[in-house]
């Protein structure tokens, strides 16, 4: 009787011992040790990051590269049409010509400017043209003037620079004409300024473009820098 009661104590005990083991395993597991199922969650996809980023003429920013997230159109700025004086309100065209310009976003202010700029961008040089077809320097600076400032320049480069009243470098202002020679001794080229010391032009091999005053072709040509008189 007493060696019964003796294997019923022992095995009492020993299903006691393995549920406590159970149970503690399962209570205290954090990594799926226990006896509960762990679910694998799939690998998520690797992100890809945006490299060489480039301004083509007449477009916006675009990549060589492919990227995640980039439809083929390329991709798209949300912007406020009446833009913007810091980083976070500046519209897309603020944004393109800082790059393109090397300019602080929030000096970009003037938008009538920028967006003639943009719509006249590429436009092919011709002899005697001044529309979006093809224009030549004095039609596309005659254009820009009329569009931005209300202004009507003279139709050609040098009656454009008989009119201005002439400045120093260190004086140029955003809409100050800029003047070469490119055939000739006098002048025969006009361009717009619009700070950081570039200027946009019709280039007789770009067509409508910006350039650096600093650029070998153009530092050497240059010739003076004049200021149209505005009522």
């Amino acid at each position: 009787m007493r060696k019964q009661l003796h294997y019923i104590s022992c095995l009492l005990l020993l299903l006691v011992c393995c549920s406590s083991c159970n149970f503690l395993r399962n209570l205290t597991s954090k990594d799926g040790s226990g006896t509960a199922k762990v679910v694998k969650k799939k690998p998520t996809q690797d992100l890809t990051f945006i490299n060489d980023i480039e301004m083509k003429p007449g477009g916006i920013v675009v990549t060589r590269h492919k990227t995640s997230g980039i439809t083929k159109q390329g991709p798209t700025y949300h912007y406020s049409e009446k833009g913007g004086s810091t980083i976070e309100g500046a519209n897309y065209l603020q944004f393109k010509y800082g790059i393109i310009t090397n300019t602080e976003v929030e000096n970009l202010t003037n938008i009538p400017l920028l967006q003639t700029i943009d719509e006249w961008w590429g436009t092919r040089y011709c002899i005697g043209g001044q529309t979006k077809d093809c224009t030549d320097c004095s039609g596309f600076s005659g254009n820009l003037f009329r569009d931005v400032y209300n202004i009507n320049l003279p139709r050609t480069a040098s009656d454009q620079y008989h009119i201005c009243d002439k400045v120093s470098l260190e004086e140029l202002k955003e809409g100050d004409l800029v003047f070469f020679h490119t055939y000739s001794r006098g002048i025969s080229h006009v361009g717009v300024y619009i700070g950081n010391n570039k200027f946009v032009h019709a280039s007789t091999s770009e067509g409508v473009t910006i350039s650096d005053l600093n650029d070998k072709y153009w530092q050497p040509r240059f010739i003076a820098a004049g200021r149209v008189r505005r009522s």
